[in-house]
């Protein structure tokens, strides 16, 4: 009976290191994945261009719909609360499956901490402002920054804040003190990332700049830049002790931070960048999002063995002399917010099936804008050339659609022309 029982738990455990060496997709997003978490039960949380969360519980996506644009930040405590920013610059806290929001920037935000104890979640907007927002409700506090803030990370015991500027400039500001804040670092290229250790922090920059310093004197530990261009996500796991860094060319690095050497580096895509990285509990498997509508899940132990599998699909990648002028246009304002079909969509827009002759803010199922509904415009040649002569802020003031303009007129007829021939439906 002893033996049989040993011979079980073997069994699992073989069980269980082979489903951590498969590969897996998590699908169901309706444009590119700009963030993600993991949850303390392994529960994955992503999100996208396509304004929604998704949190993924057997490959199945539970919808969390509260931005009125792209979520392109969010963290998850260990009590399962979720805390996202967005191009609409509002910070959401969730719980349950509901949001509350905590209060709004005046630009985009583009990165979420929160605090050990739970009690303060923090942002970092382009309007050049960090913001303390109280997890269970009241005033923010504001710290004027000066740079657009890409990145804000706390120290592993709550007492420090590290900021990442556009300016190439990573701030401690010790948090309790009247201490002023201290420049660890002065890099000359923004600062697009912040992974946090123990005593050493790790920072992503544009040039493609990846590097370890000292979190409190900013002495350099490890350099790790590569000939690749910017660094757009890190994520860091404690326990294995290992870094893993996505690029704007597609490769994923993973960093032995114990030893301070690179022990894998991966081609995960073949065009586009990795835009967001966030390791399982265990440590052995990554998942990733870039400019496909899937997230990606790589055993970690097995990144040197895999193909590459992304960014092969995405419409607007395709080489231009394939395609006419009104279908590059299309592929290039349009596409990643638009579909052309009928059919059930998760994109950011609403679909152009049928839209000559629709009046705007009028599909059924589709959350517009508290003003277009209320519009008097009806899509045709005149308005859609109108559109993007003007640009949707200009045009449609107030309207989620984000600032596009084609400029030349010879363009606009071009795109009209193929969005009538591919809009008609049956």
């Amino acid at each position: 009976m002893w033996r049989l029982a040993q011979a079980a738990m073997a069994f699992c455990i073989l069980m269980g290191d082979a489903m951590a060496q498969e590969f897996t997709t998590l699908k169901g997003h309706g444009g590119p994945i700009m963030a993600l978490a993991v949850t303390d039960d392994d529960t994955v949380i992503s999100g996208s261009f396509d304004n929604a969360l998704g949190m993924w519980s057997d490959r199945t996506p539970t919808w969390l719909d509260g931005h009125a644009a792209a979520v392109t930040s969010l963290t998850a405590a260990p009590s399962g609360r979720v805390v996202s920013g967005g191009d609409d610059f509002a910070v959401l806290l969730w719980q349950n499956g509901t949001a509350r929001e905590l209060g709004r920037h005046k630009g985009k935000v583009m990165s979420i901490a929160i605090s050990p104890d739970e009690r303060i979640a923090v942002s970092g907007s382009w309007d050049g402002t960090v913001a303390f927002w109280p997890m269970e409700g009241g005033a923010p506090e504001m710290i004027k920054i000066g740079n657009a803030v890409n990145a804000v990370a706390y120290s592993a015991d709550g007492s420090a804040l590290f900021v990442g500027t556009s300016k190439g400039v990573v701030w401690r500001y010790d948090l309790g003190t009247d201490q002023a804040p201290q420049p660890l670092v002065k890099h000359g290229f923004a600062v697009n990332r912040i992974a946090v250790a123990e005593k050493w922090i790790a920072y992503g920059a544009v040039d493609g700049g990846t590097r370890i310093i000292d979190a409190g004197t900013g002495a350099q530990v490890a350099d790790f830049t590569l000939d690749r261009r910017p660094i757009l996500a890190l994520s860091y796991h404690a326990e294995t002790q290992r870094l893993a860094v996505g690029d704007g060319e597609g490769y994923i690095m993973i960093v032995d931070t114990e030893k301070m050497r690179i022990a894998q580096d991966f081609r995960a895509t073949r065009q586009g960048p990795i835009w967001a990285l966030a390791f399982s509990n265990d440590g052995k498997r990554i998942w990733a999002g870039g400019v496909d509508d899937v997230v990606y899940g790589w055993p970690v132990a097995l990144l040197s063995e895999m193909d590459t599998v992304a960014g092969q699909t995405r419409s607007f990648l395709q080489d231009p002399e394939t395609m006419s002028n009104g279908e590059r246009q299309f592929m290039r304002k349009c596409s990643i917010c638009h579909a052309l079909d009928a059919g059930p969509s998760r994109r950011a827009g609403p679909t152009l099936h049928r839209v000559f002759g629709r009046k705007a803010g009028s599909l059924p199922g589709y959350v517009y804008s508290d003003m277009l509904p209320y519009t008097q415009i009806v899509w045709g040649e005149e308005t859609i050339d109108a559109l993007f002569d003007k640009g949707p802020d200009h045009y449609i003031p107030g309207s989620k659609m984000p600032m596009q303009v084609i400029s030349k007129a010879a363009d606009r007829a071009d795109l009209i022309e193929f969005l009538k021939q591919n809009t008609r439906g049956e």
